[in-house]
């Protein structure tokens, strides 16, 4: 049976730091080795204890998560380091400042510390998940060699009604469409604006987070780049050299109206668990652009964009994914190479560059 995970808690709720603890020791893979109330006791816990995964809240007395945050590198630069943030937009604001210092997820705090229950759920859905997900993240996956030339169509998509698709190979990509979720926010500050302003289509991303947190992101990410950025709202018409991202808590989708691209949104059941999930967005890119849908799968845990990217390589697609070097959890994108649908597996910093060869070179995909 594989050992237990160590977890360091930093919280200055001593009700949160109990809930967590609680819930997180009936998982008979994860073991809460310590609870600071404070940055600089957290530290010196970090720097003995050693933990695997860090737990750390935001807002505390003595010092805070984003002071503590660089020491605890320091003090154990072998743990990941989840935040712990609040579901407003100043929490938001901060948890996307430390995911840029170096934190590697977040999840936010429990709406209800008054039900154990409901915390237990919560924390059982989103947080523990994540805790092993991060731990097991320095696992040798087996080797896999980036593809340097596309692979022949499938022809059929297994489980699925698709007969609406037609396969053809020819023509540029006419969209690009992104999935991504933990690691996300590190991910695209690389990706983004490393995209030229006369980017040739539209490029699309879903990045699992929730309301508020996506239109923040998406703000920062359009004062970082080139290219315009915006959270999508439901009928919004995208353009060449635009990049829009699906708003949290809303699935969304691609259509075409005459000569306009248009994007919707909806509240749909998740996907995945996810919602907005990546699989849907693909799916309608594929069903609106054929071969012409250019699919990238970055950093992220579970599955989602799995199906997807089935899709998009059934009618001749081009499919990159994050290579497991550079992905803070190779979950999604590793789905994808081991399904062997990854036409080329790159690190991050080459990916956007492939990406506008690709647009300008469409017949050349080597």
């Amino acid at each position: 049976m594989a050992s237990a995970v160590k977890v360091l808690l930093i919280d200055d709720a001593s009700l949160i730091r109990r809930l967590l603890g609680r819930v997180l020791n009936q998982d008979p893979l994860i073991e809460v080795v310590g609870e600071a109330e404070n940055g600089q006791e957290g530290v010196e816990l970090a720097r003995t204890l050693q933990p695997q995964v860090i737990i750390l809240d935001i807002e505390m007395p003595v010092m805070n998560g984003m002071e503590a945050l660089p020491l605890l590198k320091k003090a154990a630069p072998k743990a990941r380091i989840i935040m712990f943030s609040t579901l407003t937009e100043s929490g938001a604001r901060a948890t996307l400042d430390a995911l840029s210092a170096g934190a590697d997820d977040y999840v936010t705090k429990p709406s209800n510390t008054g039900s154990f229950a409901a915390t237990a759920g919560q924390i059982n859905k989103q947080l523990a998940p994540m805790i092993k997900a991060l731990a097991a993240s320095a696992t040798t996956y087996p080797s896999i060699r980036p593809h340097a030339e596309p692979k022949a169509a499938q022809q059929t998509v297994p489980d699925a009604d698709h007969s609406w698709l037609t396969v053809t190979s020819d023509g540029a990509p006419e969209i690009v469409v992104v999935g991504v979720s933990t690691g996300g926010p590190q991910a695209l500050q690389t990706f983004v604006p490393a995209l030229p302003a006369d980017l040739e289509v539209p490029v699309l991303i879903v990045q699992h987070m929730p309301a508020m947190f996506t239109r923040l992101l998406a703000e920062r990410l359009d004062a970082q780049s080139a290219v315009k950025v915006g959270e999508a709202t439901n009928g919004q018409v995208v353009k060449p050299g635009e990049v829009w991202f699906a708003p949290g808590g809303e699935h969304m989708y691609v259509t075409r109206q005459g000569e306009n691209i248009v994007l919707t949104t909806d509240t749909a059941p998740p996907v995945n668990e996810c919602r907005p999930a990546v699989d849907p967005l693909f799916e309608s890119a594929v069903e609106n652009f054929g071969s012409r849908v250019l699919g990238v799968m970055l950093t992220g845990m579970g599955n989602d964009g799995l199906a997807g990217s089935r899709l998009i390589k059934s009618v001749d697609g081009y499919v990159i994914v994050q290579d497991q070097a550079s992905s803070v959890v190779w979950g999604m994108p590793g789905m994808v190479a081991k399904a062997d649908l990854a036409d080329q597996i790159l690190p991050l910093n080459e990916i956007a560059p492939r990406v506008v060869d690709l647009l300008s070179t469409p017949r050349n995909r080597k």
